[in-house]
């Protein structure tokens, strides 16, 4: 079964006929050229040069905007309040959009917090109070811990709060009573200072609502929102002495809910403190106006859709002249499975170096026009940079071996690239447009060999950051390995009962009928 050097090196003869390797060059100068399109017709929206983006120590953009009523603390030392009450406001809620009512999102914060000074992106550990989930501690934007599920909206009791401080090493407590603590987790912050910030603080991120469109899909609408925290019985050790600041890390107080109607900030009323801002501490997404690597990948459809093509003609080709061989019954039969297992390896190797030229192209170089157009990029890690890459080259690859595959099943080039197209680019196309049910779409990307190209996602879904999860804001709804299986176990039962299915007549499309 498996192709001899000799057997390989006439595929390879077949296969670079002028047309299929101009065939593959195009599909090359379409993930380049449409990449790049993108990338030039790309432009910040600022008048004049942007604000930089908040980074958090290890270089990812993020949210860190939120009011702070602060304090300086050692490198040892504790806060600790009791949380009585939180508030909020929603502008604009559905269904009309057209009133400002009270309410906080499920995200909503207010609670204790020790960071690295006041710059946005500055490393932070805080524990809170939210919306909808409870308490929760989290550090340096990424992390998250949940704790129990008290709430202090409607009438629920209290929460106390404390927040340790011990060199780099911050624990988090909650307390129903303030007598007996259970701790909620600890956050090593590495290179935190002698002297940090420790204080109050309250953010509420906008609150995502989708809009559906005509044919069941949705569009992503944010509203602004604001949250409040009422605090008592604040407790410092290892601060210094002093009042407290009433500051903010990032901006605030520019909408016109804040100007003329609530401003956030802290205020201080017969030994209570009330805190209340706008904003939030997370990492940012796309949906931030911050592009992820993959929407440089626009030319991959109608790559793909020229890589089936090529594919599934190779293996319905019929041929004659040296390249051709004879034989039937059994004999014919042994030569026709590693023939197949021949073209595979052709068809998956020209495939793969031709995606991972054209993508080694495109994406260092889309990226420097995109930062050279002032548009932030998510920043991803070398090995998942390399996954995009090699991935995605990988995935048209199988993609390629599956159509090949189905062209030998099914003997008609026409039937072939009708399957091939239908099973993968068809799923691929449709979702990541907003055009189907968050659901369907999700289930296409699950079930289809089109799963195998979740390899090229780069953004990161957070459960404490809001965001439209769905394939039409870029997010696959399997892990990439997970994906790539998917599209591999197609690709490989198809392709081994292909081998399987070879008539004893004849070798096989592209076989024999002539003496070579």
């Amino acid at each position: 079964m498996f192709p001899t050097t000799e057997q390989l090196r006439r595929e390879w003869s077949e296969f670079r006929r002028v047309g299929r390797l101009l065939a593959m060059a195009c599909a090359a100068l379409a993930l380049v050229a449409l990449g790049l399109l993108h990338a030039s017709g790309n432009h910040a929206s600022c008048d004049g040069p942007c604000p930089d983006r908040p980074t958090a120590p290890d270089g990812t953009l993020v949210h860190d905007r939120f009011s702070f009523l602060h304090r300086d603390m050692g490198a040892h030392g504790s806060i600790t309040v009791r949380l009585t009450s939180m508030t909020g406001t929603l502008t604009y809620p559905p269904p009309h959009h057209d009133r400002i009512v009270p309410g906080l999102v499920p995200w909503a914060k207010a609670g204790i917090i020790i960071k690295d000074g006041l710059r946005p992106g500055s490393s932070y550990a805080a524990l809170m109070v939210t919306g909808g989930h409870g308490v929760r501690m989290q550090y340096d934007y990424r992390h998250d811990i949940a704790g129990s599920t008290a709430r202090v909206t409607g009438g629920a009791a209290p929460r106390w709060l404390r927040l340790t401080r011990s060199g780099d090493t911050v624990t988090g407590h909650e307390s129903a009573d303030g007598r007996t603590w259970t701790r909620v987790g600890t956050a090593r912050l590495a290179g935190l200072p002698e002297t940090v910030r420790v204080g109050l603080f309250a953010t509420s991120p906008g609150d995502l609502t989708l809009r559906e469109t005509g044919l069941g899909g949705a569009t992503e609408q944010v509203r602004w929102t604001q949250a409040g925290g009422t605090f008592d019985s604040v407790a410092l050790q290892g601060a210094a002495a002093g009042r407290w600041s009433d500051g903010a890390v990032g901006e605030r107080n520019r909408t016109d809910w804040e100007k003329y109607h609530l401003a956030s900030g802290a205020v201080e009323r017969n030994g209570t403190i009330t805190v209340t801002g706008a904003g939030d501490i997370g990492p940012a997404g796309a949906e931030d106006g911050v592009s992820p690597v993959e929407r440089l990948l626009g030319g991959l459809t109608p790559a793909l859709l020229v890589v089936l093509v090529v594919a599934a003609g190779f293996a319905t080709t019929r041929r004659t002249g040296p390249t051709a061989g004879t034989g039937t019954g059994a004999g014919s039969r042994t030569r026709a499975r590693p023939r197949l297992a021949a073209q595979a390896v052709v068809v998956a190797a020209v495939t793969f170096v031709t995606a991972l030229l054209a993508l080694g192209i495109v994406i260092p170089v889309g990226l420097a026009i995109l930062k050279g157009n002032g548009v932030p990029v998510i920043g991803v890690s070398a090995f998942t940079g390399t996954r995009l890459v090699v991935g995605t080259a990988g995935a048209l690859a199988l993609a390629a071996v599956l159509a090949l595959a189905l062209g030998s099943l099914l003997r008609r080039a026409w039937l072939a690239i009708l399957v091939a197209v239908l099973a993968v680019a068809v799923p691929y196309a449709v979702t990541s447009i907003p055009l189907l049910p968050d659901g369907v779409a999700q289930g296409l990307l699950r079930v289809t060999p089109a799963a195998g190209f979740a390899v090229q996602q780069t953004l990161v879904e957070y459960p404490q950051v809001v965001a439209h999860y769905a394939p039409s804001a870029g997010y696959f709804p399997l892990p990439w390995w997970a994906g790539a299986a998917v599209l591999c176990a197609y690709t490989g039962a198809l392709l081994g009962l292909a081998l399987n299915r070879l008539p004893r007549g004849d070798g096989g499309p592209g076989a024999a009928v002539g003496q070579g």
